[in-house]
């Protein structure tokens, strides 16, 4: 990535902040006009006050130096301060857009993604390039009028001596340049080893549990104490570097100045210019330096930022599955029927379609469960239809309205997903309930909770519905948490309810506290239960079973035959029975359809 690229790509987080860069900007440039007016009166008071010691002709000067003095002073806080607002709002503007976009990318994209090295491109990389693209530009600028302006002064008052001092300044940009292409290198590798620190501390900590079972304590130490050191050898290097660095420019600026003093005594001598001259033209040169090396230290600084502008380029480039293009709106207070027809579905980057040609139909109101082996397409129908991706053939209409043609706002807002993992956040019960319902009332939370039966150990917590449930509600029993995620569910009051595997990793017992709510809960809306619990199967009105990424049988748990419509062959593997439709009550199987086979299905459905 070239400077040019990383500004065209992030410039737009600063651009409302323009008028505020140039006030900034003239508020240090003024302050350093007034350094150059105090030098200025420093000479005045040295020749016109000390080397003639006349009292009387030390006031005026004195009096206007202390004025300057005090402009310039504040106008360096008024214009530090407003740069620093200037970069703070860009952090705030680039952090929020990044993240915004990142919670729109696809489930694949979150699995080969560390999420500790994506925490760290939301503080560090963001930050680098902050210090270019912002605060960057403002001491690019003032660094530039400092240059333009001690330069300038100093050759009105000699302009020979100021050329022989200006000899040494491409010195500056040799020795910027020498550093800024190592500097680069470990930046990358600081960056990169930074995101692999966060990501081995929060797979450590999320999974402390398993850790110290396994007796493996050890071993994550030592992992992480491998990304600790790869990190410590880059800051090490980044820090020789950068201590390097002001060593070399302040022996090439001393090396300058005493050149200046040496030729001034000379001139001093043949009486060619004055004591105060010659220390205000020192002063000048002392004061060109720095803005000198502030420019010397962009050249680092850009290097820096364009490591962590191609980590942050990286994710803005990653696109969304589905593009939300969708304008329209369903019709409020209706139950929904879903259908897909002949969908098709290969996930990013796979080599074999999960959904070959899927065609099912759940009618408004239906409490449908969809079952198969592992890796039958079952969870992939929920991801299409909350439109995480969208189908790489066929089409999935909810109410008859084709999800492509929905806004994806608008058609999240009709399902409520309760997922396999029973996700809890840090904070409080209450706020946990309201997470898909923000602006629910306390009254709407606790009634979400009676009817989710989790109102009762709700109460039991130590602050009842303001209790702070910890990093992933660490204080809650897994069947409590999944009795949260169904009151979640319940609050949002969606027309469609998708459930995958509700009672996944729960006892029996635990099961049952789940499963009277959840009748509850689909009574009232059009349900899609995912789930291999085939006790489950004696609340649905119809049982459909998935292989192979299709349909290859279904109809009322009562009427399908042991096995589901699969039979042993010979060998010993299961032979489905043609794929099935139920429509109004009658089973049928087109005599078209080829004979599908697949592994054994150890269902039994029962009442």
């Amino acid at each position: 990535m070239t400077t040019g690229e990383l500004f065209r790509r992030f410039w737009p987080y600063l651009r409302q902040e323009r008028a505020g860069l140039a006030g900034a900007a003239a508020l240090l440039v003024l302050a350093a006009v007034a350094d150059t007016a105090a030098i200025w009166m420093f000479m005045v008071l040295t020749d016109e006050a000390l080397a003639t010691g006349d009292i009387n002709a030390f006031w005026a000067p004195a009096a206007s130096w202390l004025g300057i003095a005090a402009l310039g002073a504040v106008a360096t806080f008024c214009g530090g301060y407003l740069a620093a607002g200037i970069a703070e709002r860009f952090l705030l503007r680039l952090r929020g857009a990044l993240y915004g976009h990142v919670q729109e990318l696809p489930p694949h994209f979150f699995a080969r993604r560390a999420g500790g090295d994506l925490v760290a491109r939301f503080s560090g990389d963001v930050e680098a390039v902050e210090r270019l693209v912002a605060s960057g530009v403002l001491e690019t600028a003032t660094a530039v009028v400092g240059v333009v302006l001690y330069a300038g002064a100093a050759l009105y008052l000699r302009w020979d001596l100021a050329l022989l001092s200006f000899a040494l300044a491409p010195a500056f940009c040799l020795v910027a340049r020498k550093f800024s292409a190592r500097i680069r290198t470990v930046s990358t590798e600081e960056r990169a080893a930074n995101g692999a620190i966060s990501t081995a501390v929060a797979e450590g900590l999320t999974n402390v549990e398993l850790v110290q079972a396994c007796n493996q304590q050890e071993r994550q130490s030592q992992k992480l104490h491998e990304q600790s050191y790869r990190w410590f050898r880059a800051k090490l290097a980044q820090a020789r570097l950068t201590a390097l660095y002001p060593p070399l420019v302040t022996v090439v600026e001393t090396v300058c100045v005493l050149l200046v003093i040496g030729v001034g005594i000379w001139e001093i001598a043949a009486q060619r210019i004055s004591i105060g001259g010659l220390m205000a033209f020192a002063a000048y040169i002392g004061y060109l330096y720095p803005p000198l090396q502030n420019l010397g230290q962009i050249t680092m600084t850009v290097t820096a930022a364009r490591a962590a502008g191609e980590r942050l380029v990286e994710l803005l480039d990653e696109r969304p599955s589905v593009a939300d293009a969708g304008r329209g709106r369903l019709v409020p207070g209706r139950r929904r029927g879903i259908r897909f027809e002949r969908v098709g579905f290969t996930y990013p980057g796979a080599d074999r379609p999960a959904l070959t040609g899927l065609d099912l139909e759940v009618r408004p109101g239906e409490f449908a469960m969809v079952t198969g082996p592992s890796g039958a397409g079952k969870s992939t129908l929920a991801k299409l239809l909350l439109r995480f991706y969208d189908p790489t053939s066929g089409r999935i209409t909810l109410d008859g309205a084709d999800l492509s043609d929905l806004s994806v706002r608008a058609l999240r807002d009709e399902i409520a997903l309760v997922p396999q993992e029973a996700a809890v956040f840090h904070g409080t019960v209450a706020d946990n309930i309201a997470f898909g319902a923000p602006s629910a009332t306390r009254a709407e939370v606790v009634a979400a909770a009676r009817e989710a039966d989790a109102d009762e150990f709700v109460h039991a917590l130590p602050d009842g519905y303001d209790t702070e449930l910890g990093e992933r509600g660490a204080l809650l029993s897994g069947g409590q948490r999944r009795r949260i995620t169904l009151a979640r569910a319940i609050l949002r009051g969606a027309s469609v309810l998708v459930l995958d595997e509700p009672t996944n990793g729960l006892d029996a017992a635990s099961a049952q506290r789940v499963l009277e709510p959840l009748r509850r809960l689909a009574r009232t809306r059009t349900t899609l239960l995912i789930s291999h619990d085939l006790d489950l199967a004696a609340e649905a009105d119809r049982v459909v079973v998935v292989d192979g990424g299709r349909v290859v049988d279904q109809g009322p748990p009562a009427h399908l035959p042991p096995g589901g419509g699969a039979d042993a062959d010979p060998q010993g593997r299961s032979v489905a029975s043609p794929p099935t439709r139920h429509f109004s009550g009658q089973l049928f199987a087109p005599d078209d359809t080829p004979t599908v086979r697949l592994p054994a299905l150890p269902l039994s459905f029962r009442r």
